[in-house]
């Protein structure tokens, strides 16, 4: 199972089921997403702010759903064995994505694994295994999380900075290197994490990104 990353923006994620595992998903999705949660009954969770259609459809009302709705994705979070099955069937059918909450392991062409994420504005890593074990992405998304604290300011300077770089005309081979020498400096880093704001991140930056320049260019 290979990671890849989808531009749900504009999309519709359908989700059938209102337990704790349907609301987890539905606010996950619901960042980007319209989200509709399809269940009789919801529990007391956050959905996200996702719409919510109290109904019971037996897996022959399944497809109507999909029809309905068109969605990019289906997540099939409910407590009926026969009703998952019934739902990613469907969605498999239409071409559509589909997760199956119930499902670990293997599985069939177009099921995905949502993974556990850790998020710092541009910036997001992803943890999976594959679904063979969600507590532990859950346990590791935990561990990441002050690894990636300050990520997010320092991918967009660096993004900056390299955009700078290209309008200079800086040669490509200096221009990776010294975006490299910024994206690893241990002062940027710092800056980050103990000042938080881009004009900090960005003022050590620039420092390192000049003697870099600096550096490469009397080599040459």
């Amino acid at each position: 199972m290979i990671p890849l990353g989808h531009d749900f923006g504009g999309e519709t994620v359908l989700v059938f089921g209102g337990g704790a595992v349907g609301a987890r998903k539905a606010r996950r999705f619901a960042r980007e997403a319209r989200v509709v949660v399809v269940s009789p009954t919801f529990t007391d969770a956050d959905f996200g702010g996702s719409e919510l259609v109290r109904a019971a459809p037996t897996p022959a009302d399944v497809p109507a759903w999909l029809d309905a709705a068109d969605p990019a994705l289906v997540v099939a979070a409910t407590d009926g064995t026969d009703l998952n099955a019934a739902i990613a069937s469907a969605a498999t059918e239409r071409g559509v994505l589909v997760n199956r909450a119930d499902r670990s392991g293997d599985r069939g062409r177009g099921s995905v694994v949502v993974p556990a994420t850790v998020e710092d504005g541009p910036v997001t890593v992803a943890v999976t295994t594959s679904g063979t074990s969600p507590a532990v992405s859950r346990h590791l998304r935990r561990e990441l999380a002050s690894v990636v604290d300050g990520s997010g300011v320092v991918a967009t300077v660096v993004g900056e900075l390299r955009d700078e770089l290209k309008r200079r005309r800086v040669d490509p081979e200096r221009r990776r290197a010294a975006v490299r020498a910024v994206a690893e400096s241990p002062a940027v880093w710092t800056a980050a994490r103990d000042m938080g704001t881009e004009t900090a991140v960005r003022d050590a930056a620039e420092g390192v990104l000049a003697a870099e320049l600096e550096e490469t260019s009397d080599d040459a």
